[in-house]
């Protein structure tokens, strides 16, 4: 008898675990809801997605959704994206929004833009809201050096043909700013900036900065423009601070020169008076000197260093005295 018991456990036992083995392969509950919602999705098919360690979840919730929207996707397209890596909730989700708001997405399209990376959802939704990107503060300096600081609200929309490969929101952000840039340095005077900032942002719409880019720009609107230093002043400042310093350096080595050509004629003359003496004694040697003739040239100079000496005793006391008459 115990035998027998075991062997009926036993049976059981194996009954439940193909019961389990056979619910597990054939997902009957979803085969019924796709049956009913009017997607509907073979046992064999739902068996080969086990088999190919596809959830079958996810592959039969989006084809009923995608059909109760009207749309018509296959079981197999969705299960390649999903093998490929791409998110097939999202994908479908993209696809009923991008049909409800009349807008042309193929699966194929929404399949690579989700493979690119791209939340394809928030590309549809912005296609459909617009979004608003706030660029930084732009300095640029017009031509009469004042210097400008503006802020740009640009809004764009998604386009969903370039959104595979198309620059993102970084590359609005540098183009806007350039063309900024370029207008208010095109401008003659700042004022002209602060009367029609419209004009910074007719000059950027009409060039096409949405070129190459994931997104359409619809309008760009100047938030702010503040008025910034005085550029031209500074840099002509600076300016007049160089040829300064640059003609100072100038004139102290002109100085240098004059002050090295100074003492070069002073040695030239301590020179000369050391031949002198030299030349003297040849003259005492050849005859051409006597003895009368030195001690006349001797008299001679003590005699004009005596006058030399008058001359500036009688011009320091002079000139006292005449201040003193003037006054």
């Amino acid at each position: 008898m115990f035998g027998v018991e075991l062997g009926i456990i036993g049976i059981v036992g194996l009954v439940l675990v193909g019961l389990f083995v056979v619910l597990y392969l054939i997902p009957v509950p979803l085969w019924i809801a796709a049956w009913a919602s009017g997607a509907y999705v073979g046992l064999s098919s739902l068996i080969g997605m086990r088999f190919r360690r596809v959830p079958p979840g996810v592959i039969v919730n989006g084809r009923i959704s995608a059909v109760k929207a009207g749309l018509d996707v296959s079981t197999n397209d969705l299960e390649a994206h999903y093998l490929a890596g791409g998110n097939v909730t999202r994908v479908a989700n993209a696809l009923i929004s991008a049909d409800k708001a009349n807008i042309h997405l193929p699966l194929k399209r929404a399949a690579a833009i989700d493979l690119a990376g791209r939340d394809v959802l928030d590309a549809v939704k912005m296609s459909v809201l617009p979004k608003v990107i706030e660029t930084p503060r732009v300095a640029a300096v017009a031509k009469d050096g004042i210097q400008l600081i503006a802020i740009a609200r640009v809004t764009v929309r998604a386009n969903l043909d370039r959104l595979v490969g198309g620059a993102g929101e970084e590359t609005i952000i540098a183009r806007v700013g350039e063309g900024m840039v370029s207008t208010i340095g095109s401008a003659a005077n700042h004022k002209e900036v602060l009367e029609n900032p419209d004009h910074i942002s007719k000059n950027i719409l009409a060039r096409g900065l949405d070129a190459g880019t994931a997104f359409e720009i619809l309008s760009i609107d100047i938030a702010d423009v503040d008025v910034g230093a005085n550029i031209g002043a500074k840099l002509q400042i600076d300016q007049a601070n160089a040829d300064k310093q640059i003609a100072q350096a100038k004139a102290e080595e002109r100085r240098a020169m004059a002050v090295a050509l100074e003492q070069e004629m002073r040695a030239r003359v301590v020179e000369a008076e050391a031949d002198v003496p030299r030349a003297m004694a040849e003259a005492f040697r050849s005859g051409n000197l006597g003895i009368l003739d030195y001690y006349r040239m001797r008299n001679i100079e003590a005699d004009t260093a005596m006058r030399h000496s008058v001359a500036n005793d009688v011009s320091t006391d002079v000139r006292p005295a005449i201040g003193q008459g003037q006054r």
